[in-house]
């Protein structure tokens, strides 16, 4: 889901020339520039792929404003002064969760505090100024009062460090006592109740603080708009350059938060990208693991075959905290994973991870990205060994189909069964009559996606032959190199390989790597094989306390 087309574009990967020079004042690299080899297909790719947007023809909400947002909050805010805030600053801004936890042990604030803190930020910078970045489109009314109850339950060993935090939803993922819009206008009353892993989340004390924009439809809807943007949440900005830099999606709302501390942390979800691209682009980690870790009912869909939740931190060990906090079996989903792993799997002992001896690939056209090889310098200087390789000559047929054939049974079936029942569409043609009521408000870049899924008339036996061509491809692209070098990891960029780890169902974590001269966020993505996140995890917290390469978005500080 990106402009990056996270969704979907990525399932290219870069040619040499594209993505190299990391240093040079440049336009970034956007996958529209990306290529399969040796790939026939008569997919229209370059609808979803990224477009280098510099003006748009929406940026604020037309159907949300920053006062009814708020009306409810306002009230419950009056005991939160500026010197409140400037106090509470230098102990909360960047500050990771183990640390958060401290300080409220310590009794230097509350779990009201912190909840109100971050409210105060979003109030203060997200929408209708000149630093407003629209990356969140609700608030839980519910909130200030849950995290005063957080404040009278003593924090008791066993318990799970999610428990106090607020943490935003991508706003496809369902929420009591919220709406779940998808960013779309059709779904502006779809009031429901839990997603499994927001009941996850709450089960271990977490506070969901609200709902974080996205790219429509999870990307999957215009073809022609900008990542980020949403007729319900307008069009996020990057806070590292508004305007300029690509927020990423379609998770866009999620990594903005997350990178501007909005938030603790946040949720997005991913398809081919969604997540790795928004946490490439905004300097967080993000994590997109292994098909069915993570439970996908009551998040409205793209594809029963990709889809997945995962977790955006500003730090590998918050990412770590959170992935212990929403994984785990859910009956409901046909792809669960009975991991049958004790809480604290994902964070415990991660400070003692190593790299050394450890065997990485690294896609040889990538080295003429200064970034990448300075990063594999460091990973070499913790005892890593690098193996220069190259790419298996495969590509991913048929995968935009893929999407479109999913998508048109997935989506009537979220809303039979997880929608409000007050909400009479269900059919991808319903959602196409009701957005040309208003286009301009609904659609002003088009529904070209949708049409492309209206019209794709593929049966279930083509499915499944997509599916297994796909999915035999991704597997093979990363499995004959690793075993041919006996590699534990496979280093990308950005969301360069996404493509290939949705169809094979890999995990793959992005971490903050640097930054281009005109201030570009980048990312060093790790990947590997099936139910290694705890790997990935140790892999990647090396770097970033080697590295130390995350840089906080200046203007809000």
């Amino acid at each position: 889901m990106t402009k990056y087309l996270t969704l979907f574009l990525l399932f290219f990967i870069f040619s040499c020339k594209d993505a190299s020079k990391s240093n040079e004042a440049r336009t970034p690299i956007s996958e529209s520039e990306t290529v399969i080899d040796n790939t026939n297909t008569d997919d229209d790719l370059s609808a979803i792929s990224t477009k280098d947007f510099r003006e748009f023809k929406v940026l604020d909400s037309k159907l949300i404003t920053k006062t009814e947002i708020w009306e409810r909050i306002n009230p419950q805010m009056e005991d939160l002064k500026e010197a409140d805030y400037n106090r509470l600053k230098p102990l909360i801004l960047e500050s990771d969760i183990m640390t958060l936890q401290k300080h409220i042990a310590d009794g230097k604030f509350n779990y009201e505090q912190l909840t109100k803190f971050y409210l105060y930020r979003i109030r203060k910078f997200d929408r209708e100024n000149d630093l407003s970045l629209n990356s969140v489109i609700s608030i839980n009314p519910n909130v200030i009062k849950e995290a005063r109850e957080a404040d009278g339950t003593e924090f008791e060993e066993g318990m799970h460090p999610i428990f106090g935090m607020p943490i935003l939803l991508k706003d496809n993922i369902n929420a009591a006592n919220m709406v779940t819009t998808a960013g779309a206008a059709a779904l502006m009353n779809n009031k429901t109740g839990d997603a499994v892993l927001t009941a996850k989340l709450k089960s271990k004390g977490a506070l969901i603080l609200g709902k974080a924009n996205l790219s429509e439809w999870a990307y999957f809807f215009c073809g022609d708009c900008p990542s980020g943007y949403s007729a319900v949440g307008g069009q996020t900005l990057n806070p590292y350059g508004r305007r300029i830099i690509d927020t990423g999606g379609s998770s866009s709302g999620s990594g903005v938060a997350v990178s501007a501390n909005f938030a603790a942390a946040a949720i997005g979800s991913e398809t081919s990208g969604s997540i790795l691209s928004p946490a490439s682009s905004n300097s967080i980690v993000g994590l997109k693991p292994t098909i069915g870790l993570v439970s996908r009912t009551g998040v409205v869909p793209i594809s029963s075959t990709l889809d997945t939740a995962g977790p955006m931190t500003k730090t590998v060990m918050d990412n770590a905290i959170l992935l212990d906090a929403i994984f785990g079996v859910d009956t409901s989903d046909p792809k669960t994973i009975d991991a049958l792993l004790d809480n604290g799997f994902y964070y415990e002992n991660l400070k003692n991870a190593s790299i050394n001896g450890k065997r990485f690939g690294a896609p040889k056209r990538l080295l003429e990205d200064s970034l990448y090889v300075r990063a594999l310098e460091v990973l070499k200087a913790q005892g890593a060994v690098i193996v220069e390789i190259n790419e298996e000559k495969l590509g991913l047929p048929n995968f935009l189909r893929l999407l479109n054939l999913d998508m048109k049974k997935d989506l009537p079936a979220y809303m039979e069964a997880y929608a409000n029942k007050d909400i009479a569409m269900r059919t991808i043609e319903d959602f196409m009559a009701f957005n040309l009521k208003d286009s301009l408000t609904s659609m002003p870049y088009g529904q070209n996606l949708f049409k492309g899924i209206a019209n794709d008339k593929g049966d279930a036996t083509f499915l499944e032959r997509i599916k297994d061509t796909l999915k035999t491809n991704g597997r093979q692209y990363f499995d004959k190199p690793m075993r041919a070098h006996n590699l534990d990891g496979f280093l990308s960029i950005n969301n360069y390989h996404a493509g290939f780890a949705a169809v094979a169902e890999y995990p793959a974590l992005t971490v903050p790597m640097g930054y281009q001269d005109n201030g570009r966020p980048m990312g060093l993505t790790f990947i590997s094989s099936r139910l290694r996140e705890k790997q990935l995890l140790e892999w990647a917290y090396v770097y970033e306390q080697a590295s130390k390469a995350r840089v906080a978005p200046k203007d809000y500080n």
